[in-house]
């Protein structure tokens, strides 16, 4: 395993995709150094930290030991994810079928389960009027996410085979399953794997790295004006 003397700066706010980073590097044991980007306070549109993360979005890293020596800065938690397990080789398998599966599951995270919960969470959450189709649209398709992964997980105990970053990547977005209108004793495979991720200790860190800056925004209209809604500037 690498060695790594100078901590990895983490930007970060405890969501779901924000726990995937903490939760990772909880895992390597590594040293860290959390820089809160308050999102409901737009500090996520600064222009330093645009030159980090040129989508506005947390989480991105900045490793002082990247490749060569030099400090490199990462976007994107599937590519923070990817390059935390090349670099560190854990929780990423080297062996080429095995980091098949693995990506085949991070991606399906990226691309599927994180936006669409996203968007059932938007709807039944945060939408200024109540539009049954979104809703249901958004719950539907998280259902059918979630019976995806039932099934997956009735054939491995983890979604890449052995547990890796794909399960860090969905761990987060099975959380708040209540406020994306499900519920776990549908879905009994997914449910063990629920249950066993979140007991393992770097994953309890993780998942509580600023939890004291957790809040609903449910009815905070002004962090809601900043968060939705943005447009190329």
């Amino acid at each position: 395993m690498t060695a790594q003397t100078q901590p990895i700066e983490l930007y970060y706010w405890p969501t779901p995709n924000g726990w995937k980073i903490s939760i990772m590097l909880e895992e390597l044991g590594i040293p860290y150094e959390v820089k809160y980007i308050n999102i409901g306070a737009g500090e996520q549109f600064a222009p330093a930290f645009l030159k980090i993360a040129p989508n506005n979005r947390m989480p991105a890293i900045v490793d002082p030991e990247g490749p060569g020596g030099a400090p490199i800065s990462v976007f994107e938690s599937g590519a923070i994810l990817q390059y935390l397990g090349r670099k560190f080789g854990r929780f990423y398998p080297s062996d080429e079928r095995a980091r098949v599966a693995v990506d085949e599951w991070l991606f399906w995270q990226v691309g599927g389960l994180g936006p669409m919960a996203g968007q059932a969470h938007h709807f039944r959450q945060y939408a200024p009027e109540k539009i049954e189709y979104g809703i249901n649209r958004y719950t539907n398709e998280v259902n059918r996410l979630y019976g995806v992964m039932n099934r997956r997980l009735g054939e491995a105990d983890y979604l890449g085979g052995d547990y890796s970053i794909a399960d860090m990547a969905s761990i987060g977005w099975v959380v708040p399953h209540a406020n994306q209108g499900q519920n776990l004793d549908d879905f009994p495979n997914l449910k063990r794997w629920f249950e066993t991720v979140k007991a393992r200790p770097a994953v309890e860190k993780g998942l509580k790295v600023g939890d004291e800056h957790r809040r609903n925004l449910a009815d905070d209209k002004e962090a809601q004006k900043v968060l939705f809604n943005q447009r190329a500037r």
